[in-house]
Formats: structure tokens, sequence, C-alpha cells
């Protein structure tokens, strides 16, 4: 079993979501959310990014004059208003007499506007370059700090956060580690939505916490059980670079299959498909035809499922996910999904590595 985690200070990742925006960009602005305060239970703090003003981000404890909730923009963007709603939905816990500062760097802040009545805090910018936006309560409060919503009107505009998450990390057994950790987590907050578009399906909801604990008494590279992983000190020690395996076990998070009786074989090649044809494309190595086939697992299944999909069905792995998601899953789908079996799909693409 993991233990509770000591580590408070979590770094987000996330896509924000600009409303109005009066032009597109090619690629959205993402941005890192940092806060002296814990989370408390299931309040999240990307809650208060999602557009849903029946979420929201909760500290555990009150806060004073030093904490802060930091959102931080990957680069500075014009922005031409800001609203921050603070309080639960039923208006209990506004902020009142905090401050609402900006930065145009991340580093040098300034106050801008002081939250009113009622836990509301609302400028124009007039297309203000601004790269960071800071809540601050100006005296010890006797509650948490509850942010409901930031809105943002802005020039660029970047794509909403579909998949609020919060990954925090347990390093008690190699504290040396929390640096690496702690960037392994950023990465997976980062991946988080592309990885759930990966493995969607209708009417599922991925976990919003996810924890990483790093083992010296565990003996294999990652697994993942719930919406927990536990990776090896001593392999990820030696291999710091492997960051995908954490990316395997996310996908494994996400994939949260219920049903008995789904092959192992498939559900970690979905995984690793995601892993090398997604995260890491090219990176799968190469295949030997007369040792291979569909069902080795693995990166041998993930570049199984490359070729079945590029040939029969772009949205293969999704329809292959969903049926394993509703534990609907049997032999009969590949016939379904491309006219032929299983077996003959295999000697296809084996005959197709030799050429």
């Amino acid at each position: 079993m993991i233990r509770p985690f000591p580590i408070f200070i979590i770094i987000l990742i996330l896509n924000l979501s600009l409303l109005h925006a009066t032009s597109s960009a090619a690629d959205p602005v993402h941005a890192v959310v940092e806060s002296s305060l814990a989370t408390s239970f299931s309040q999240i703090r990307q809650f208060a990014f999602d557009q849903d003003q029946t979420t929201f981000f909760a500290s555990a404890t009150n806060p004073g004059t030093l904490d802060h909730f930091t959102l931080i923009l990957e680069k500075p963007v014009a922005l031409k208003s800001i609203e921050v709603i603070t309080g639960r939905p039923d208006g209990t816990d506004p902020l009142e007499g905090g401050s609402l500062e900006v930065s145009a760097d991340s580093r040098t802040f300034e106050s801008v506007e002081k939250f009113r009545p009622g836990g509301v805090a609302r400028i124009e910018l007039m297309s203000r370059s601004v790269q960071a936006i800071r809540i601050k309560p100006d005296s010890l409060a006797n509650h948490p700090l509850v942010i409901r919503e930031i809105i943002l009107e802005a020039v660029e505009a970047v794509a909403p956060f579909r998949y609020p998450v919060e990954f925090s990390i347990n390093v008690t057994d190699a504290p040396e580690m929390k640096e690496w950790a702690e960037k392994v987590a950023r990465l997976c907050e980062k991946w988080y939505p592309r990885l759930n578009e990966e493995l969607r399906s209708d009417h599922f909801r991925p976990a919003s916490q996810i924890s990483i604990t790093l083992s010296t008494s565990y003996k294999g590279v990652a697994e993942a059980s719930g919406n927990r992983i536990k990776g090896s000190v001593s392999f990820f020690k030696d291999h710091p670079e492997d960051l995908g395996a954490m990316i395997h076990e996310t996908c494994h998070v996400i994939q949260r299959y219920r049903g008995r009786g789904n092959p192992g074989w498939l559900v970690e090649g979905i995984a690793d498909h995601v892993r090398f044809f997604v995260y890491e494309p090219g990176k799968a190595g190469p295949v030997n035809p007369r040792r291979a086939h569909y069902n080795g697992s693995y990166r041998t299944t993930a570049t199984f499922l490359d070729y079945v999909s590029q040939k029969y069905d772009k949205q293969l792995v999704l329809k292959l996910n969903q049926r394993l998601r509703e534990g609907k899953y049997n032999q009969t789908v590949w016939k379904e999904l491309t006219g032929k079996t299983v077996e003959e799909l295999d000697a296809e693409w084996l005959a197709s590595l030799t050429k």
C-alpha cells in the first residue's frame, strides 16, 4: 500500500481556457500552477480553471499573508481582462480583502485589484502583456482559500482544460529523487489531456488525482493500480531518461478497465501504442518478424496495432479501448472492425516486415 504523501506543494501543468478570444493561435498556451497551500481532499487546483463553476480549488489549511495561488503562462499573453471568483458554489468562504496581482515576467508582481465583498475581483487590462496571475490573502483568513474560477479574456486563444488532474509525489524512500519525481509529475500532467483524448470513450470520467510513489523495495520498473503509480528507485536512478515508462503507467490509470478477461497483451499493447506512437514516436524500435506475433504484448503489440490502424481504421485503438473498458472485448472484434481475423492480420503484418 502507498503511504500518505508528505509533500504538499505540487506543481501542476494544465491547458488554460481563454474565453472570448479575438483570434486563434496554432498552438495552445499552457500554464503551471504553483501554490504554497496543500489541496483539501479532492478539491484540486486545476478545478479553478475548468470552466465549471460547480467545481473549485480548496486549500487544506487556512491561508496566511505569505501564501499564494499563482498561475504562470508559458509565455506572456495579451490579456484584456481577468475575473477571479472565489468561494464555494453556495457562497461560503469567499476571499475578501485579498489581492489580485499580475506579472509580465512571472518574477515581479504588481497588485492590480482587490477582492470585493462577495469574493470577486475583476480588472480590465487593455491587452496588457501578462505571464503570471497571483492571488494573495491580505490577512490571516479564518477559512480555507477557495477559488471557484479564473476567467481570462485574451487576444490569444488556448484550448480549455478538459481533464483536470493533480499528480502528487511520495519520495520518502529516496528524498534525493524529489527533483526527478516532480519533473515526471509535471510531464504526466502536461500530457494528461492528450493521453485522455487517445483513450476517450463516451461517459467516461478519468481520475482527477494520481499519486506517484518511488519505492526502494519494489523490484520491477513501474506499475499502476487504481490511481496509484509505483516506480522503482533503483531502476529510475539508473535510467532517469526513461520518462516514457511513467507515461505508460499513466495510460493504465486512464484505461481503468473493469471487465474481467481482458487480454493482458492488448492492455499493455494499447498503453505502449500511446507511448511509442503518440508520446515518443519513432522509439518503439524494430520488430523481429521471425519471433514476433500480435500478442507479444508491450512494444510488439503496439507496433502491430499501429500497422492495423494505419491500414484499416485510424480509430482502431480508440474502439478497442472502449470495448475493453466496457468489458465487451472478444476476438470477433477484429473481423468486425477490419474484415479480417486477428490471425490473418498478424500474418499480413509479419509479411510486411520482411519486405
